[in-house]
């Protein structure tokens, strides 16, 4: 069991590593060219064994000084995935092949993921298009939008991106992987967003006042869900409702939730569990009867005919 708990953390921080390498624009070796018209600066790096150079920008101290910056970032964290590696082969873990449903699954979450941050940042009352959406995800600029909001997007990505590793797709899908996924999507916000909340909350439009959840029973009601003997696509709503109901972390909740959902329905080749944007009022209203108990029915029907995003 101690070797299995250091697994799952060395893959959670494996994926993290390998998701802010994504986020490097550039990460190869900066050069400077020179011909007539100027200076120019390139990126070179090694490429299936062959030797590249990409065309960056003219050449301006700041634009070099920050391609250096860049360089030694991705070799720090190039550093700390091999370590990583080693430390996962002393433990005997082999990467296991993923089932053909799984990476179908996981192709079809890459090809829509703008599209669900997109409808994830609606329902967290983000004022957003898909065009800033996009942009954002894409690491560009945008005019108009409050910071705090770019930083949701942002954070959104970075979470989806690490249920999309493969190697954390292949892990359980527990209160560890939950709350690896608070954290990154309250990064900014908070500096332990993935700990579980030890403070009341009040939820705006509603009467009901969740409990400060207790984090052993936090972890033994996931695990009741997902060895319970219902549906997968069962067990992922249950798991979505329960995590906000519960109110787990001081905030972030819903996207945690979503997120993790969809770890569950990643690894289990059911598809995707997103709101969509058209389908954000009538959620509201049904959570608010679910977190009330007025109805815990509708709401379940709702999200599989609603919600449910199916690639087979």
């Amino acid at each position: 069991m101690s070797n299995f708990n250091n697994i799952q953390e060395l893959l959670r921080k494996k994926a993290d590593l390998q998701t802010r390498l994504c986020l490097i624009p550039y990460t190869g070796t900066p050069e400077i060219k020179e011909n007539k018209s100027g200076k120019y600066l390139y990126i070179r790096k090694r490429e299936f064994g062959k030797l590249t150079s990409q065309y960056v920008d003219k050449f301006s101290d700041e634009l070099y000084q920050t391609l250096l910056r860049y360089s030694k970032e991705a070799r720090e964290l190039q550093k700390a995935i091999r370590q990583i590696e080693k430390e996962l082969a002393l433990l005997n873990y082999v990467s296991s092949n993923l089932s053909a449903e799984v990476e179908l699954n996981l192709d079809f979450a890459r090809a829509n993921m703008k599209a669900n941050i997109y409808d994830q940042a609606i329902l967290e009352g983000v004022a957003t298009t898909f065009p800033q959406t996009e942009t954002i995800i894409e690491n560009g600029k945008v005019t108009g939008m409050r910071p705090s909001d770019v930083q949701k997007i942002l954070n959104l990505k970075h979470a989806w991106e690490f249920i999309m590793d493969k190697d954390v797709i292949q892990a359980q899908t527990d209160f560890y992987v939950l709350s690896y996924i608070a954290k990154l999507v309250n990064e900014g916000f908070y500096e332990e967003g993935g700990r579980v909340r030890g403070v009341p909350v009040a939820i705006g439009g509603s009467n009901y006042v969740p409990p400060i959840p207790n984090e052993v029973d936090v972890k033994e009601s996931i695990l009741n869900i997902i060895s319970s003997n219902l549906s997968n696509i069962d067990k992922a709503i249950e798991l979505c409702l329960y995590c906000m109901k519960t109110q787990i972390f001081n905030d972030g909740n819903k996207r945690a939730s979503v997120i993790f959902t969809n770890h569950f329905m990643i690894a289990q080749g059911e598809g995707l569990i997103v709101i969509p944007e058209k389908e954000v009022p009538a959620f509201k209203r049904l959570l608010v009867d679910y977190y009330e108990d007025k109805d815990t029915n509708t709401i379940k029907n709702f999200l599989k005919e609603k919600c449910w995003r199916k690639f087979k």
